[in-house]
């Protein structure tokens, strides 16, 4: 699309966001069905697309592409009238006689940027808030997945008016065009680098943001966990996707005596899951490719590094460019200095680091940044409370992986550089909304006793005003 399409479409959206920000809850429950609809009937076509663009297993795209999308439709659909409700708050005494309430209003024409990893459904959850908020958005895929982003610009295309929500499909060039344009939100799944970049553009208009990036997302193992059900997990968690998983474990901490038998446990599950040998890992149909010949270079790179650094290979490491694939890989003998642990891995290496002292974990965590999640695996309540206390995060599963993003009654979104904002379930919508503050002021006119010149009524009211405060 050039430059010029661009700026027409945008334009069209904002001369109609006027009457889309009016809409009512029964039209905007009109557009999200006829979205989930839109949705259902391109079923063969996502499978299709997502296998053409890195072989994702059927399994995969439906649990982790469509259900995801379709859930929150189903939330919203069933939420939405309550939602749009004005929010009555109370009213201090002094301000008696008084109402005051908040109401939701659409930020106006918005922006979602969407990653490959999971070019579907990171793409069209968010768009659900935009449109449950009563939004018009432009939605732009991820160039990497190109089947993908056909497939979403199509699904849309015949769910919404182009007045409403349209794609915009391009390369960076076109990502750059959209950024020039003053949208009132701008929502970014992606890298802490490319975040930081979209929320400096976003500042020269005074767009709010949401980003959803990354980190170094720890599995913590501690002594009193069940090590089978760890690993079973862990494995399931790591290598869904390839890997390729924000909110993956990145890697496993676990305590020095329990160390060996947590990695046979792991390197068993992973053979039940992938196969036995190296070569039929490599090859699994239901381990989906990484996204292209760099990725699995950039990966060889890590691995390759940190093994000169002394890590050990104990599983996998088997890659090849075309197609781009790279075999379930477990390192052992891993510390925090080396190649692997300095930069979230995005790929189906698992790295297992042993400790001592639970202290060890929390300082090694902290260290490395805010992650967007963390995985606790242990039977200790005290344990699981001092880690959720001691380390910063933007989720937090106990005993499990991933499946926190199943309840839409939860926000997802990080904290720090792993993240701004949040969403799912009333969050997204809350996302889309600027929250007006209504005051009606009642019949009892405080302000007429506090008028110049302040004396007589003025001061004994700014004293008992003064008393009261002083009492709560």
């Amino acid at each position: 699309m050039n430059l010029m399409q661009i700026h027409g479409q945008f334009a069209a959206l904002q001369a109609n966001r006027g009457r889309i920000a009016a809409s009512r809850a029964a039209e905007r429950l009109g557009y999200l069905q006829q979205f989930k609809r839109a949705i259902e009937q391109a079923r063969p076509d996502i499978y299709a697309a997502l296998q053409a663009d890195f072989a994702k297993p059927v399994a995969e795209t439906e649990a982790t592409e469509i259900q995801q999308v379709i859930e929150q439709i189903n939330f919203a659909i069933k939420r939405l009238e309550g939602w749009m409700q004005p929010k009555r708050v109370k009213t201090p005494t002094m301000l008696a006689g008084s109402k005051s309430w908040i109401q939701y209003e659409p930020r106006g024409v918005v922006l979602i940027l969407a990653p490959w990893n999971y070019p579907l459904s990171l793409a069209l959850a968010p768009l659900v808030g935009a449109v449950a908020a009563g939004n018009c958005a432009i939605v732009r895929p991820s160039e990497r997945t190109p089947h993908t982003a056909q497939v979403i610009a199509n699904i849309i295309a015949a769910a919404f008016k182009a007045e409403h929500v349209t794609t915009v499909v391009g390369d960076i060039d076109t990502a750059e065009a959209l950024l020039d344009l003053p949208f009132e939100h701008i929502f970014f799944t992606g890298s802490p680098r490319i975040g930081q970049y979209v929320m400096q553009r976003a500042a020269e208009h005074f767009s709010s943001v949401t980003l959803e990036l990354g980190g170094k997302s720890p599995a913590i193992v501690d002594r009193s966990a069940d090590l089978k059900r760890a690993a079973q997990l862990i494995v399931w968690g790591k290598f869904v996707n390839a890997g390729q998983t924000c909110v993956a474990p990145d890697h496993v901490w676990v305590q020095r005596e329990q160390a060996q038998a947590l990695t046979q446990l792991i390197i068993k599950q992973i053979e039940r899951n992938y196969g036995k040998g190296d070569y039929t890992r490599l090859q699994s149909p239901d381990l989906a490719n990484v996204i292209d010949a760099n990725a699995t270079a950039r990966l060889r790179g890590l691995l390759n590094n940190s093994v000169a650094q002394g890590a050990l290979v104990a599983l996998g490491g088997q890659s090849t460019d075309h197609p781009a694939r790279f075999a379930p890989t477990v390192l052992t003998n891993v510390k925090p200095g080396m190649a692997i642990m300095q930069e979230e891995i995005f790929g189906p290496i698992l790295p297992i680091l042993v400790y001592d002292q639970i202290d060890e974990v929390i300082m090694a965590t902290r260290a490395s940044g805010k992650p967007l999640t963390m995985a606790i695996f242990s039977e200790n309540q005290a344990i699981t409370n001092w880690l959720l206390r001691e380390i910063p995060a933007g989720s937090s599963v106990i005993n499990g992986v991933l499946l926190n993003l199943a309840n839409p009654y939860l926000p997802f979104g990080g904290v720090g550089q792993s993240g701004l904002g949040n969403y799912y379930g009333f969050y997204s919508f809350k996302t889309f909304s600027h929250e007006r503050a209504v005051f009606q002021q009642g019949g009892l006119n405080m302000v007429n006793l506090f008028q110049p010149p302040y004396r007589g009524a003025a001061k004994r009211l700014v004293a008992w005003s003064r008393r009261m405060l002083n009492k709560r």
